[in-house]
């Protein structure tokens, strides 16, 4: 596997959630990080225990200038920085086609110019939409129900076009609903389970789009870590594959607040909501493709990291 010591590698969006997991993988493997954030969503605080050691430029992916100063003398491109939601991308598809289109191929150009030896970009399962075939498999044709979802299958496009077109490696990773601790719990377009855990903490009824019983490959996030690291060090060309990332797991919302309840010793009231637009109605992951070109296994299952996402939202630092 490469080694990324002394490896300059860049994470755009890296002040993020996930981004800043892999901030804090590439770190400790001794590459040179340098993140592109334009802290409209990502934290500082996300990256505070690093001192000095990540190099941190604070633009936006949709300046053509920012990307190319970002990118010099790169080798690794981890590519996050996208605006995320389902719901507000249907209040707002405008911007999230400026952002997360127009920002990724900002990105892609900058890279080629820079010649970055490959690009890992962070794709959705909002892709597949709502067909009924589970599990969902990367030759299933797309069916993107959002702005959002479009917005992501469209980077997966351009990646495959940059590489058939100028020789830049890259590669799509199709995350399905990923979680961890750094998730931000207070939006009104919060995920579910930091959304779900809040809730809980202060006594304060759960607010389920739906009956409950809609079903998601949840996956913690040191698992799309260890997919984006496999894919930076893939000795095998890579030329716009996309593959899924998950656990090949499926837990209903449901499941899911009855194990919170039980782990967190409290009770759940819910509240019930008509589903929302653009909400998919179960999801599951085949992940062999990804095990095959990758050798991508989950590293922590569903139960173990919803454990340890307690544990950190209820840490006496959060």
């Amino acid at each position: 596997m490469t080694t990324f010591k002394n490896q300059p590698v860049l994470v755009t969006g890296g002040a993020g959630f996930i981004g800043s997991h892999i901030v804090d993988a590439l770190v400790a493997a001794g590459a040179r990080v340098r993140v592109l954030d334009n802290f409209s969503h990502g934290s500082r605080d996300n990256l505070a225990h690093h001192g000095q050691a990540v190099d941190i430029i604070d633009a936006d992916i949709r300046d053509p200038a920012a990307c190319a100063r970002a990118v010099a003398g790169v080798t690794y491109l981890f590519h996050l920085a996208a605006l995320g939601s389902v719901p507000r991308s249907v209040e707002q598809p405008i911007l999230y086609n400026d952002v997360n289109v127009n920002g990724t191929l900002n990105v892609l150009e900058a890279a080629r110019l820079a010649k970055v030896t490959r690009v890992i970009y962070s794709s959705s399962s909002s892709a597949y939409g709502d067909a009924p075939v589970l599990p969902k498999i990367e030759s299933m044709p797309p069916s993107p129900k959002s702005p959002y979802a479009v917005t992501k299958l469209v980077g997966e496009h351009y990646c495959r076009a940059y590489s058939a077109c100028y020789g830049l490696s890259t590669i799509s990773l199709r995350y399905f609903n990923i979680f961890g601790p750094r998730q931000n719990p207070h939006s009104q377009y919060a995920a579910v389970i930091p959304a779900f855990i809040e809730a809980i903490r202060h006594n304060r009824p759960v607010t389920i789009y739906g009956d409950g019983e809609q079903t998601r490959d949840f996956c913690y996030v040191a698992n799309a870590v260890h997919a984006n690291l496999l894919a930076a060090a893939c000795a095998k060309p890579l030329a716009g594959e996309v593959v899924n990332v998950a656990c090949a797991q499926r837990t209903s919302l449901n499941q899911m607040l009855n194990l919170m309840s039980e782990k967190l010793e409290k009770p759940v009231k819910k509240n019930l909501q008509d589903s929302r637009l653009g909400d998919v109605r179960d999801s599951l992951a085949d992940i062999s493709a990804a095990e095959k070109l990758l050798g991508y296994r989950p590293q922590v299952l569903f139960a173990q990291g919803l454990e340890l996402t307690l544990q950190a939202y209820l840490s006496p630092t959060q």
